[in-house]
């Protein structure tokens, strides 16, 4: 039997927990909200591919097919077709940039961002390097074989440089040649040509993107860390950090060049930052999205728990890798691909159920998707 005074505690204690509860669904909602704006999912006005990716500064592009469609969705009407094109004109290029992994990012950007971020890579891959008996030496020849092969605008398929890398006696097997291709990469020799097919061709840095003056230090960190925060705030130090791969001390150093340039907000003990211009967001309306896996909307932030329904944490454990369902900014759900000839079927995985208007949502959603697969 639970006594009078029990019975009060008790009553005070659920209280006390749906109002904590309520607060961080609402500190959770107002930072999806603002991330979705800022990075411009729910207000989507870029006319061309190059625009918004010059506008996030990079994006992750391991998964050709979804980083395509994450261009997409920051633009106001496209189609696949048109990003490819952009992709084979040189108007994005491909390569690995940040952490390491592959990214998209503006030829303007490439050289500036290569050069801050490089040395860590490098740093990072050391231990595979050496295990592999790959040295300075080595790469020194890699990338002069590399700089003949490409020559001239030419663009070559991976098993074609494999063919030149033996040719010149350059062991490829195991993981080496594709330590040899980042190094490269790295090193500002190559990056992403366009596609043979469906294979992936290797071009010449100085044939795809303009030399630029070279940027100091304190320039490289001051424009890198402005653009992260203009374009996914609001963030934490921490989650620049991580999404740029930089330490937190230099990260930190980044943030004290930007700080007038930006605004900030203490929520629940934690910093965020974000544009100086940011907004009261429009009036609530149901809006649902498709995001690809590895979306900027979720692989920017070191904790992502702010972008999926508290009820759905759980579910949505691998939310980074897996095509994510977005409705009213938060991760309902995962969804699939198949694609067809002429058409393409979408397989959901709604973790809970929605209302009418979220379904509609979601139906509008998928038909811009496929929009876009086929014009």
């Amino acid at each position: 039997m639970i006594s009078f005074a029990t019975d009060k505690l008790l009553s005070f204690l659920n209280i006390n927990f749906n109002f904590i509860d309520q607060r961080i669904i609402m500190k959770d909602n107002y930072l999806a909200a603002q991330r979705v704006y800022n990075q411009h999912i729910y207000n989507p006005q870029f006319s061309n591919p190059e625009d918004v990716v010059k506008h996030m500064v990079a994006m992750q592009a391991q998964d050709y097919a979804g980083a395509k469609w994450a261009v997409a969705l920051r633009m106001a009407n496209t189609s696949e077709e048109v990003i490819e094109q952009a992709i084979t004109d040189g108007k994005i290029l491909r390569t690995h940039l940040l952490r390491p992994t592959w990214h998209f990012v503006s030829p303007q950007d490439i050289r500036w961002i290569l050069a801050l971020t490089a040395p860590r890579i490098n740093a990072i891959n050391a231990a595979m390097s050496k295990k592999f008996e790959l040295t300075d030496h080595i790469f020194a020849k890699s990338n002069a074989v590399l700089e003949k092969a490409l020559a001239g605008n030419k663009q070559l398929t991976r098993p074609e440089l494999v063919n030149v890398f033996e040719q010149a006696g350059i062991a490829t097997d195991e993981l080496r040649f594709t330590i040899l291709l980042m190094r490269a990469e790295l090193d500002q020799v190559i990056c992403n040509g366009g596609r043979v097919g469906k294979q992936f061709t290797y071009a010449l840095l100085d044939d795809r993107a303009p030399l630029m003056p070279a940027l100091t230090r304190e320039e490289a960190l001051t424009k890198l860390t402005l653009g992260y925060f203009n374009s996914r705030g609001p963030a934490t130090l921490h989650d620049f950090a991580n999404w740029c791969g930089l330490t937190v001390t230099d990260a930190g150093i980044g943030l004290e060049y930007v700080k007038l340039q930006l605004i900030s907000e203490v929520i629940d003990g934690r910093r965020y930052w974000m544009p100086n211009n940011t907004k009261e967001m429009p009036s609530p309306k149901t809006k649902a999205y498709l995001l690809p896996a590895f979306d900027e909307f979720a692989i920017a932030y070191k904790n992502r728990d702010a972008l999926v329904n508290p009820k759905y944490l759980k579910q949505a454990r691998h939310v980074i890798f897996d095509p994510a369902i977005v409705v009213d900014n938060q991760v309902v759900g995962t969804w699939k691909r198949t694609l067809k000839a002429k058409s393409v079927d979408i397989n959901l995985n709604l973790f809970g159920p929605l209302n009418k208007a979220q379904e509609k949502a979601v139906e509008k959603a998928i038909s811009s998707y496929r929009k876009f697969l086929f014009p």
